[in-house]
């Protein structure tokens, strides 16, 4: 496994797979891995001829107040990970590589940007586009691959991938979860064990959506005061936003059919985590 930092090293590397008509298989990453990570790798390495994970923790993507220097940065022990996998790349660039100097291009995704998480934070989608953006016209993959969890952030990255005409194809793989239903994340080492048990309340929070809505329940406003009542017997938690949305406007829906998304974000004491379910309705 070869670790590049530079962009002139990426696109030498990227240009002699193209040049061997060998596919590229792309997981983008802010490190810290866990399994969910491993498994978008072992996705990208059974489907494609090389494997590239990319290891940066985006600057442009994080608020004044929010955890950039704190984030979870475990750079040896994902090489580690990622050797074992058998990954071919990894790229590892710094932020001053990334945004040199007089840096001033932002990728705005309308109208996707200002629901859910990007109502509480501004500016971060764009964050998320713009190095998104970069990294597809850097490794320049076949595939891409995304996890579940990140629901926005899939949504989002779909429509730029289609609004600018992108030659990527994108693959969202199911959340992985522990045995208890909790979604990895790498966030999930801020928490304490006393907060990770408070955590649960989201994954129940969840699956009382879909039971509910088995029950015969479409009505949303209904489907959402259940939902807050799981999370608010949690002493620890604090309710950012619970909704049920069109997949792929965002846009929150009277009534639940098949296929919406059923999707919250809540603070496990100072620790922000999200989640969501897609919605399976009968009716």
């Amino acid at each position: 496994m070869e670790v590049v930092v530079s962009i002139q090293d990426i696109r030498e590397r990227v240009k002699s797979f193209r040049e061997n008509q060998l596919t590229v298989g792309f997981v983008p990453t802010m490190g810290a891995l866990h399994e969910g990570h491993l498994s978008l790798v072992k996705k990208a390495k059974g489907e494609n001829d090389k494997t590239v994970v990319s290891i940066f923790v985006n600057p442009l993507q994080f608020g004044k107040n929010e955890d950039f220097r704190q984030y979870p940065r475990t750079f040896d022990n994902d090489c580690e990970l990622l050797s074992k996998e058998g990954v071919d790349i990894v790229f590892h660039p710094k932020a001053s590589e990334m945004y040199p100097e007089g840096f001033c291009t932002l990728v705005i995704p309308e109208h996707l940007e200002d629901k859910l998480c990007g109502k509480l934070r501004p500016g971060h989608f764009r964050g998320v586009a713009v190095i998104v953006l970069k990294l597809f016209n850097l490794v320049k993959p076949d595939v891409a691959y995304f996890g579940q969890k990140d629901f926005q952030q899939t949504v989002i990255i779909k429509r730029i991938v289609s609004d600018l005409n992108l030659d990527v194809n994108i693959s969202v793989l199911p959340t992985i979860r522990n045995k208890e239903g909790l979604a990895l994340s790498s966030r999930n080492a801020y928490l304490s064990e006393t907060e990770r048990e408070g955590a649960l309340c989201l994954y129940k929070a969840l699956a009382k959506a879909q039971s509910t809505i088995n029950a015969g329940i479409i009505n949303t406003k209904e489907i959402v005061q259940e939902m807050e009542k799981i999370i608010r017997n949690c002493k620890s938690a604090t309710i950012d936003y619970v909704s049920v949305v069109n997949p792929e406007t965002l846009e929150e829906v009277p009534r639940v059919s098949s296929g919406d998304v059923a999707t919250l974000a809540v603070r496990i004491g100072k620790t922000r985590l999200i989640d969501n379910i897609i919605c399976v309705s009968t009716i």
